[in-house]
């Protein structure tokens, strides 16, 4: 393969990766993910790193559950489940203990490389704060 030129393999390899993982290696250093709930942008990937932490292992110990993944050279669709226990601050909430399950859209482009340059968050947000109140 010429250099700088991805194929769709190294594109659905990395992208099934990264949703397995959410090792940030294959996320590119200035790639952009955005809550498309809030708008706010996390930039670059360390702050991804971050931001992907939190949710997975401190404020939450949870998992994406998959339903479905579309993935082509240049772009891939995930929609899965957000699951686990709520263990540690979220949004100005203690630790509940509370089991949530909340839908979840994530879209990406990909780069030359067949690494994710920016994604753009759906969850439902609502639903995950009514879980988190009333359980």
């Amino acid at each position: 393969m010429e250099a700088g030129i991805k194929s769709q393999t190294s594109a659905i390899e990395n992208v099934e990766a990264f949703i397995k993982t959410h090792d940030v290696i294959y996320v590119a250093e200035n790639a952009v993910f955005k809550n498309m709930s809030t708008g706010e942008e996390i930039i670059g990937r360390n702050a991804i790193a971050v931001l992907l932490n939190y949710l997975y292992h401190v404020a939450f110990e949870a998992k994406a559950i998959v339903n479905n993944i579309v993935i082509t050279k240049d772009h891939a669709l995930l929609e899965a489940t957000f699951s686990g226990k709520h263990i540690g601050e979220f949004a100005g909430i203690a630790a509940t203990g509370n089991q949530v399950n909340v839908p979840l859209c994530v879209t990406y482009d990909l780069n030359e490389d067949g690494l994710i340059q920016y994604g753009r968050i759906y969850m439902l947000t609502d639903v995950m704060m009514h879980q988190l109140k009333n359980e």
